[in-house]
């Protein structure tokens, strides 16, 4: 029988277990493959110095992943998230034509 103390010891580590896995799933997601469709759609590649030049004639250099609205990280993390590829994570250094210059 569970008591009323040992539940609410039990609830708060329960919690954090919970809270790290997810942190640690986010973590291992698989980075956004450059031939995947929607990539190739988006003109997604890895380095942005290697952005197709008569495709998007308004790329320039210092546009990047790390830089943009979309990217769900810190401006300096290696890799984080971004809203248009789910589940998936995007290179701090990478580049897509739906690059929008962070705010701020």
């Amino acid at each position: 029988m569970t008591t009323r103390r040992r539940f609410i010891t039990i609830v708060p580590v329960a919690g954090t277990a919970l809270f790290t896995a997810r942190a640690v799933q986010a973590q291992a997601a698989a980075a956004v493959d450059p031939k995947d469709p929607q990539a190739v759609a988006l003109g997604y590649v890895a380095d942005t110095t290697k952005a197709d030049k008569t495709k998007f004639p308004k790329h320039t250099p210092d546009q990047h992943c790390g830089n943009c609205q979309l990217f769900q990280g810190a401006a300096n993390a290696e890799k984080a998230p971004c809203t248009l590829f789910q589940g998936k994570q995007v290179l701090n250094k990478a580049w897509c034509s739906a690059w929008t210059k962070k705010a701020g």
